[in-house]
């Protein structure tokens, strides 16, 4: 696998993915996002990151898209493009970077790629976290605070496969971050 920062924004390329293989594939034709991938040993993109810096904070970077082919979720593919768009940015000077996400297995993968909870949400009910992880802990332990993300999601309409993933990590503590980029 082999993963690439492709540009900045706001000159981002203009990536055209397979939208019956990959969700939000129409969002990475802007150029106004920076943009990273992971390819395949053929060369063929299996997973992508659209990226820009917040309005009102040039300190933060959002990571706006994360998508990884349908048949190749799970590897691990996205949390490892993820560390190398956040390496990549704190070395830019970026203080901080958020994402928002809107099921439990972005969540974890999140996590694993050292973001939080910050006990925020979009206005439409997606999940902000943070990278570092936040210092103020509102209240939260590391447990708490992952834990009640995961609650989020629990009273939620979800499929069968997202209940179990969600009751399997009832009671845990986050995962383990892994700290190496693609």
């Amino acid at each position: 696998m082999e993963y690439e920062l492709l540009g900045w924004p706001p000159d981002g390329p203009k990536l055209r993915l397979d939208h019956e293989r990959f969700s939000y594939a129409g969002k990475f034709v802007m150029t106004n996002t920076g943009k990273a991938v992971a390819r395949a040993d053929d060369g063929s993109i299996v997973a992508a990151i659209a990226f820009n810096p917040d309005r009102t904070d040039d300190a933060t970077l959002w990571l706006r898209y994360v998508t990884v082919a349908g048949d190749r979720r799970g590897e691990g593919i996205g949390p490892a493009l993820v560390r190398l768009v956040r390496d990549r940015a704190v070395e830019r000077g970026y203080d901080r970077l958020r994402i928002a996400v809107n099921n439990p297995y972005a969540y974890e993968a999140l996590y694993r790629s050292g973001f939080a909870y910050t006990g925020a949400t979009t206005g439409i009910a997606e999940l902000v976290l943070e990278f570092p992880r936040p210092t103020e802990d509102g209240g939260w332990n590391e447990r708490e605070r992952y834990q009640a993300g995961l609650d989020e999601f629990r009273g939620r309409d979800l499929t069968a496969d997202e209940d179990t993933f969600l009751e399997s990590r009832r009671d845990s503590g986050p995962p383990e971050v892994e700290s190496r980029a693609g």
